[in-house]
């Protein structure tokens, strides 16, 4: 006769199976009072980054990433020099360079950019070293091209007479050539000379700069940060403005009032 045992086993296995099926069903049955929490609660939309007032220009200010956290040199010992940082005394230089509305030719931020020579804030705000390399290079060229056309005069000594009585070529088309000698755009393009003429300008009184001595301006470099300032002018306003208006410029405003008359192109 067969055993039952077998059977039974089998009966209480599948017992224990369904029982444990309900407790389950009973355990992830969700609550009203979890299922309440997750629909009424209410999302509030934060901002991901804080508002913040519009940034001031840079020339206005050194950017913030850019100012060290303390001070690594000692405070120089010496009085500073204070640099103009009133827009209005720039515009009125610039009236009296360029000309009426001379100071809307150029953007609010070249006009100060022409102005700042790389020492000013370690360079930080910008400098002019690029657009005074343009402007120098329009400058060279035009002053040769006035040399050029300008009267010249062949200097002949006449104590060096040549032995076998042979004298020097003359030309028209070739009176103008002695301009193009280094020596007569450097009369022209003289450092000291540009520096003056910045100075009637006033551009000594706006350009932004660091003198190594605040009380020796004049050995500090004072020229050649004011003949830098001019070239700059003139490389913003043909970036800005063009070719044909920079040319203008530099006929009008520092080859005519260097005393070097300009046939008008």
């Amino acid at each position: 006769m067969a055993s039952k045992r077998p059977i039974r086993s089998l009966i209480s296995t599948a017992n224990s199976a369904v029982r444990s099926t309900r407790q389950s069903q009973h355990s992830f049955t969700p609550s009203s009072s979890s299922a309440c929490t997750f629909s009424t609660s209410t999302t509030t939309s934060a901002p991901e980054y804080d508002t913040e007032a519009a940034p001031r220009p840079r020339w206005q200010q050194t950017p913030a990433r850019m100012v060290a956290p303390y001070r690594i040199r000692p405070l120089p010992a010496g009085p500073e020099l204070k640099v103009n940082d009133d827009p209005r005394k720039l515009d009125e230089v610039y009236v009296r360079m360029l000309g009426q509305s001379g100071d809307k030719v150029l953007s609010e931020e070249a006009k100060w950019l022409a102005v700042t020579h790389k020492s000013f804030d370690h360079g930080r705000r910008g400098f002019n070293d690029r657009l005074a390399y343009l402007g120098r290079r329009i400058v060279s060229l035009q002053t040769s091209l006035a040399l050029m056309s300008g009267p010249q005069t062949i200097k002949v000594d006449p104590k060096k007479e040549d032995q076998y009585g042979r004298k020097p070529f003359v030309h028209p088309a070739l009176s103008g050539l002695q301009g193009l000698t280094h020596e007569a755009k450097h009369d022209v393009l003289n450092k000291t000379r540009l520096a003056n003429l910045g100075r009637r300008y006033g551009l000594d009184q706006v350009m932004r700069w660091k003198p190594m001595k605040a009380d020796n301006l004049q050995g500090s470099g004072a020229d050649l940060v004011l003949t830098t300032t001019i070239y700059a002018i003139v490389g913003a306003i043909s970036l800005e403005r063009g070719g044909e208006v920079a040319n203008r410029v530099v006929k009008d405003k520092i080859l005519n009032p260097l005393g070097f008359t300009t046939s008008a192109s």
